[in-house]
This record gives structure tokens, sequence and C-alpha cells, in this order.
């Protein structure tokens, strides 16, 4: 059963059973988690269904769309429409020139991540980023975004490692990091992400703020749904500010 959305538990810095208290390192999801992008990828999405012969969808369907990596966007973004099996590979070419051109147009980190992740490098909590986004995208983005901040490890989507909510990726940072995936908290914005939390064995934090409601998040299983960055701070007892 779905944890109510209005749950008023705070996070604490208490013990957890089955995690480490606190964490001691930081996996995070970036689309819909450290930034807002969806403007981005719904324009960029939109040129390349055109490109293609069909129409555009409304920039909110694309909340749903995104999440599980670009072919099933397009697999999503098709479903309703006749279309021919190659269409969803020519979709995701297209995809891929258009948001090359356009992936900074709109995006903007949310408010309140820059302190946050300042107080956790302040802290030396390590922190990293897991996007089913293409991998060459997520490390254009992190490294224009994010240049002050000392990633561990920035990955995305890579033909050889399944995609999220597939562990592989998530476990494969937690060892580069030096630590048992019992030590790492996750947090993301999405189902896919508060399940990669969960197979892997992580503490799975979900964020309001992002491009899914919190109901989903408690839905899959989330520890924490926070509605704020400062309440992520308070996991590790951060200066106040961060």
């Amino acid at each position: 059963m779905a944890r109510p959305v209005s749950d008023p538990s705070p996070l604490s810095a208490d013990a957890t059973p089955g995690f480490c208290n606190p964490p001691k390192g930081v996996i995070f999801d970036l689309d819909g988690t450290l930034f807002d992008s969806l403007l981005d990828i719904a324009n960029a999405a939109n040129a390349a269904l055109r490109d293609c012969g069909f129409e555009p969808h409304d920039v909110s369907a694309y909340r749903v769309f995104v999440g599980d990596g670009v072919h099933v966007l397009f697999e999503r973004a098709l479903a309703s429409r006749p279309h021919q099996p190659g269409d969803i590979a020519d979709c995701a070419a297209a995809f891929a020139r258009n948001y090359a051109q356009t992936w900074n147009c709109e995006t903007r980190i949310y408010a309140g991540i820059p302190g946050l992740l300042a107080g956790l490098q302040a802290a030396r909590i390590p922190v990293a980023v897991l996007s089913n986004k293409p991998d060459q995208f997520v490390r254009q983005c992190v490294a224009h975004y994010f240049a002050d901040v000392p990633f561990a490890v920035v990955a995305g989507q890579k033909s050889d490692v399944p995609r999220k909510p597939d562990p592989a990726g998530a476990l494969a940072i937690a060892k580069e990091l030096g630590l048992a995936p019992s030590e790492v908290a996750f947090v993301g914005d999405s189902s896919v992400d508060v399940l990669t939390a969960c197979n892997a064995g992580m503490w799975a934090i979900g964020c309001s703020w992002g491009f899914r409601p919190a109901a989903e998040l408690w839905a899959h299983g989330a520890r924490h749904v926070v509605d704020q960055p400062a309440q992520l701070a308070q996991l590790w007892r951060l200066a106040p500010g961060a």
C-alpha cells in the first residue's frame, strides 16, 4: 500500500534498520532531481517526432515519458499512434541530434541544490550521479551546470551497463566509492530511482520536487520522500542553509 503523501514523519539521522546511520555516500539521479530539464527534453523530443512525421505531445506528457532512457521515451510517445518498428530508433537518433543543440536552453538547477551539494562536500560525503540519460549528455550537463562540484562518479546510460532500475550501475558506483550498498543513499524523483535503490540495497529517498508525484515514490518503496533539498541536509546534520 502506498504511504500517504501527507505522512508527517521528518527525516532523521537516528538509526534506521537495514541502513547505515547516516549514509556515507550519495548517488543522485539527474533530470528532475538536481535540475529541471523537462522543457529542453520535451522540445528536443517534439522536434524529433516532427522530423519523423509524428505530431508532438504537450510538455506535461513528458513527465511520464522520461526516466527509462530515450528509447523507452519514444516507445511511450508513440504507443497510441500507428508506427513502424524502426520509427522508435529513428526518433531516438533525431532526439540525439536535436538535444545536442538545445540541451542547455531552458534547463535550470533546482533551488537549494547548490547549497546541499556544498554542504555534502564540506562534510566530506562523496556524491555521484547515475542517470538513464545517454552518458555523453549526462557528462556534458554535469560539467556545465555543476562545474564546481567534485562528483566522484558521473554515469549515464551505456550499452554495456543495464539501465535503472537494474542495480548494476548503482552497485558499481558504490564499489568505486569504497562503500557497502547499505552505506549509500540513492536520491531520485521517480519510481525508477526508488526501485534502483531498493534493488541495490541502498537507502531509497524520493524527492517530490521533480517530474513524478510523491504518491508514486511512496508506492514503490521510498524510505523517505522529501519536499526540498534542505530536508536532505538533515540526514547528515549539515550546517543551516546547506
